[in-house]
């Protein structure tokens, strides 16, 4: 693995901040996949190639507003990038600021994101990894 795939995690971050899809849908595999669990939503849900991306965004853009991630470390394991992430938003409806701190484990292939998958914390996703915290 090499810092690229890094890079690779830096930039899908800052284009999911952009707001803009299509900036997003470069950086992704066409394969890619993300599963939602309960734990981390009130609407899991698995999202998988470009189609699933759009799904997934529109409907987060549906029901919140200033959605922000924020990558706050990165750490190289093997094949994949950990990521403790904060994620914050507003209630479109009730104007709520709300926030989520997780961890993501990011798998890269041919220099594009193809799947992350997010715990409940930055721990549990280095132990998915092997590494302990």
């Amino acid at each position: 693995m090499s810092s690229q795939n890094l890079e690779i995690v830096r930039r899908v971050n800052e284009a999911f901040n952009s707001g803009d899809t299509e900036r997003i849908l470069a950086l992704v595999h066409p394969d890619f996949e993300t599963v939602v669990g309960p734990e981390l939503s009130v609407e899991p849900d698995t999202y998988r190639g470009y189609d699933g991306i759009r799904r997934y965004f529109n409907s987060f853009r549906d029901a919140m507003d200033e959605i922000r991630f924020y990558p706050e470390s990165f750490r190289e394991a093997g094949a994949s990038v950990v990521v403790a992430l904060r994620l914050s938003a507003k209630g479109r409806s009730t104007g709520i600021t709300v926030e989520q701190r997780l961890g993501q484990v990011w798998t890269i292939r041919d220099g594009k994101a193809l799947q992350v998958q997010s715990y409940l914390s930055y721990g549990e996703a280095l132990q998915t990894v092997g590494l302990a915290r």
